[in-house]
């Protein structure tokens, strides 16, 4: 069974930056699609970015420009740099696979943006 595990979140200013990180265990994370999600406060889970085996990436309108996915398949680890923050950012953020069925979600990890 795969995990996932987020990290990288924190507290940053409106302007400010993050990385994120996401490492899966086994070896099926080279395999697929993979996915940041993440969910505000009272609001369902939303897609904010996917990025292919081969690293081609997809972004949700609200955050093209100001984040990049990528991925280390050697390291089994897919990242989200996040620059221009906004406090509509702030949510916890979570990696899968978009493909169901998808694997036991992860804690994730709180991003908030906030002066």
């Amino acid at each position: 069974q795969v995990q996932l595990v987020e990290s990288g979140g924190g507290l940053v200013q409106p302007g400010g930056s993050l990385r994120l990180s996401c490492t899966a265990s086994g070896n099926l994370f080279r395999v697929f699609t993979m996915t940041w999600y993440r969910q505000a406060p009272g609001k369902q889970r939303e897609l904010v970015a996917s990025i292919t085996p081969g690293g081609s990436p997809n972004y949700a309108d609200s955050v093209k420009g100001r984040f990049s996915i990528s991925r280390d398949n050697a390291k089994n680890t897919m990242y989200l740099q996040m620059n221009s923050l906004k406090p509509e950012d702030t949510a916890v953020y979570y990696c899968n696979r978009p493909l169901a069925p998808t694997w036991p979600w992860g804690q994730g990890t709180q991003v908030t943006v906030s002066s």
